[in-house]
């Protein structure tokens, strides 16, 4: 005993020893994780300091971003702390409780003491990073909470209504100064025109001219033909061609007329054309430029009035001449109004003319959204079958009525003086039509486009299939569900832009869905859509690796073995759900849920198992006992009831019996289990033939077995072993009735080689004049007949001795 606790502490010696330097390096990074946190608490502070002075969205939003990378940062902290936090504790668990009263070495009491002072210095910080995520996480819930304040305070602001004389006094009141400050604005860039326009500055200004002319126009036609072949010659057949177009359309649509812009802006600015004041009016006007031309080519290629057979809307021709004009009113209604609103923010005009310019562009917007929606109500009722019958209602139905509903509400509000909550509602229609119609079609894109790409008919499918052995279904499954994790993330992206004009945004749609994210916590174990998507790839991973194993085991090893195809058979099938049992065990501990917990749930299920499953249970292991015990096999020849045919697969749950008749009798492995069946070919694969027939004891009897076993001789299906046998049954009514056995290999072969026999024997015997058959019956009369004269004692006994004879 004193031997082995020197040799432990020695051990444990050694170990301290070695652990030293690794204790050093975690306290290096749990260092450099600490002076990341404490960078990063600053950092939240001075964002804290500098959020009332933020007034604008752009300053908010910059804020906010970084508020965002102070969670980010905390959260990596948390995530590089907690594996050292759980190598400290093993290291910990390694050293074990101090004993009492035992004097342990310096090395041992150094490490605990260093391990103490790691596991601290750790669980501080991890505590410090929750700390600084939750009060970023305050931050940014701070800041939106003030820009939702602002929008509502905006929003609840009675301008005055623009049918009040007030508003209009006011304006005019504040006329002859909005007067002088836009003159103001005009002269500024127009002595820094003067002042710097040469010959220099006028070529740039010419060049810039002629490319967004040449961008606009001959180019933006050639691009539509160039893409339009492309897609007719290149792109495969399908929806997938349309919607390729489609967006083609919509991306050249929106580039070229955007870089129009900005060649004349940039050329301007390059010849020094450009005063400081105006530099900003200038990038706004080349990006509502970009916006707008987004906006005509996103419809036009919607709708593609003069190509109706490449149109991606299913609607008529009709139609789309009807609607195609308001995606261009939409489109300079956009320019014009924003370009006002934003001029007029840059000039500082007073408030009733800014409210004024508001009130105009949301009574536009309103205008242009009802003339939209009478337009498709016209359209609509027209495409009606008949028109005397009121349309069903559909979704179409629903949006429009909703939309009128905003639409009174919205020119309401304007009218009584809530000039920019109309505004608002108005631009958010129009803005959520845009986003509906951007996800139509980059949602039908995707969608073809998976679809199409990942088919079992494209190359691409093909490769996956002869490369890596994927099923054509597989191949197309997995196009199916590629395209509907794309078109959620699309859908997510497009709620989020629908929201971002009251201060939501694309951001606060992901960090909602990334509080989900996160996971929900049942219990210890804890699930996200992270850990989900882990144990599907590990469990993926495992199918894959058992189903090599099995590819393996089937036709590489078993044709090496003496077993036959029914033993094979069984081994391949054990072999399979056994992987398929470990692959599932593997995927719930990526999940996160161990064996331990795995037992706890197991015995939970028990009770329902043994109630509500008890027959699939049973079957299940009725399956394995046929897998293990065979008592019947794939290739036997079995007789349940009085259907009788070949085992042709054993599964866990269920045998496939193929019987004559070509059909599958699918029969519970319980009942092969409980219940009485024939195999025959079990113990002696072989088959019995028996003839049975009679002759007249007149006839030859030795020459009839003579000729029996000739027949049987000249068949070379039977088996000389066991040999083939002649009986007389017995002797009846003058008749000798023979019974007649042969045995052949299989039992399959019975049947053919029994009707060959009677037919070689058949014309044998009515060659040699031998009577086959049954037994003459012979009919006669008992009593007399109604109406007859009566007997005598004679006939009676006559009738008697007649009747005694025939019953003998």
């Amino acid at each position: 005993m004193t031997l082995f606790r020197y040799l432990a502490a020695l051990l444990l010696v050694v170990t301290a020893v070695t652990a030293l330097p690794a204790i050093a390096q975690d306290e290096a990074k749990v260092a450099t994780v600490a002076a990341s946190l404490t960078q990063a608490s600053a950092e939240l502070q001075a964002i804290d300091d500098a959020t009332p002075a933020a007034r604008d969205d752009k300053a908010r939003q910059a804020l906010r971003d970084r508020a965002q990378v102070v969670q980010t940062t905390a959260a990596d902290a948390v995530r590089t702390l907690t594996p050292e936090m759980a190598l400290v504790q093993a290291r910990v668990a390694e050293l074990g409780a101090a004993t009492p009263g035992v004097v342990e070495a310096p090395e041992i009491r150094q490490q605990r003491k260093l391990l103490a002072q790691s596991q601290s210095a750790i669980d501080s910080a991890i505590k410090r990073a929750k700390l600084i995520g939750i009060e970023a996480k305050q931050q940014i819930d701070d800041i939106g909470a003030a820009e939702a304040e602002e929008l509502g305070q905006q929003l609840s602001e009675n301008t005055g209504s623009p049918l009040s004389p007030t508003l209009w006094a006011a304006i005019v009141d504040h006329l002859p100064r909005d007067t002088a400050r836009l003159t103001r604005f005009a002269n500024v860039e127009v002595r820094q025109f003067g002042a710097r326009f040469d010959t220099r500055a006028g070529t740039g200004l010419l060049v810039g001219m002629l490319a967004a002319l040449v961008l606009i126009v001959p180019l933006r036609r050639w691009l539509h033909g160039v893409g339009r072949r492309y897609a007719a010659s290149h792109t495969p057949g399908g929806r997938l061609r349309r919607s390729a177009y489609a967006l083609w359309l919509v991306v050249i649509g929106t580039a070229l007329p955007g870089f129009a812009a900005w060649a004349i802006v940039a050329s301007l600015r390059w010849g020094g054309l450009v005063s400081p004041a105006w530099s900003r009016f200038g990038a706004i006007f080349v990006g509502i430029s970009w916006f707008c031309a987004f906006v005509s080519s996103l419809g036009g290629a919607l709708l593609l009035r003069t190509q109706p057979t490449w149109r991606l809307l299913p609607i008529g021709d009709a139609a789309a001449q009807a609607l195609r004009p308001y995606s261009w009113m939409a489109a300079a209604l956009i320019f014009f109004g924003q370009l006002l609103i934003a001029t007029n923010l840059l000039i500082g005009v007073s408030a009733p003319a800014s409210s004024a310019a508001n009130a105009v562009v949301a009574l536009l917007h309103i205008v242009l959204l009802g003339a939209i929606l009478v337009t498709l109500g016209r359209l609509r009722a027209a495409a009606l079958p008949d028109p005397s019958k009121p349309a069903r209602n559909t979704l179409l139905a629903i949006v429009a009525t909703l939309v009128w509903l905003i639409l009174i509400v919205a020119l309401g509000a304007g009218l009584i003086g809530y000039v920019n909550l109309a505004l608002k509602v108005a631009t958010w229609l129009v803005w959520g039509a845009i986003v509906g119609a951007s996800l139509y079609l980059m949602m039908t894109f995707t969608d073809d486009a998976c679809r199409t790409l990942l088919s079992s008919g494209n190359r691409l499918g093909r490769s996956a299939n002869s490369g890596f052995g994927v099923d054509n279904k597989t191949v197309d499954q997995i196009g199916v569900l590629l395209s509907a994790v794309l078109r959620l993330l699309l859908i997510m992206l497009a709620v989020g832009a629908v929201m971002a004009p009251f201060g939501a945004g694309v951001g606060s749609v992901f960090e909602l869905f990334g509080t989900v994210a996160s996971g929900i916590t049942i219990g210890q174990v804890t699930i996200s859509p992270g850990a989900v998507l882990r144990s599907i790839a590990v469990l993926f991973v495992a199918l894959a690796i058992m189903r090599g194993l099995q590819h393996w085991l089937v036709n590489s090893y078993l044709p090496t073995t003496a077993m036959d195809a029914g033993a094979q058979n069984s081994v391949t099938m054990v072999a399979r759900y056994a992987g398929i049992i470990a692959a599932v065990l593997w995927s719930l501990g990526a999940l996160g849920i161990g064996m331990e917990k795995l037992a706890v749930v197991l015995g939970a299920l028990s009770v329902g198992i043994g109630f509500g499953l008890q027959a699939i249970t049973q079957n299940f292991v009725s399956g394995l006992i046929l897998l293990a015990e065979r008592p019947v096999k794939i290739g036997d020849l079995v007789r349940i009831g009085n259907m009788e045919g070949d085992v042709k697969r054993i599964n866990v749950r269920s045998t496939e019996i193929q019987v004559a008749d070509r059909s599958t009798l699918i029969v519970p492995n319980s009942e092969l289990i409980t219940k009485t069946i024939q195999n025959m070919t079990l113990a002696a694969p072989i088959g019995r033939i028996q003839l049975q027939f009679s002759v007249p004891l007149e006839e030859d009897l030795d020459a009839v077995r003579t000729m029996l076993f000739a027949a049987f001789a000249e068949k070379h299906e039977v088996l000389d072993d066991p040999e083939s046998k002649v009986f007389i049954d017995s002797i009846d009514a003058g008749r000798a009735k023979f019974n007649c056995f042969a045995y052949v290999a299989s039992p399959r072969d019975a049947y053919p080689i029994r009707s060959e026999l009677l037919f070689t024997l058949l014309r044998q015997f009515r060659e040699a004049g031998i009577e086959v058959g049954s037994t003459a019956t012979k009919m006669e009369l008992i009593g007399a007949l109604p109406g007859s004269p009566i007997t005598d004692q004679n006939s009676g006994q006559n009738s008697d001795q007649n009747a005694d004879q025939n019953r003998a």
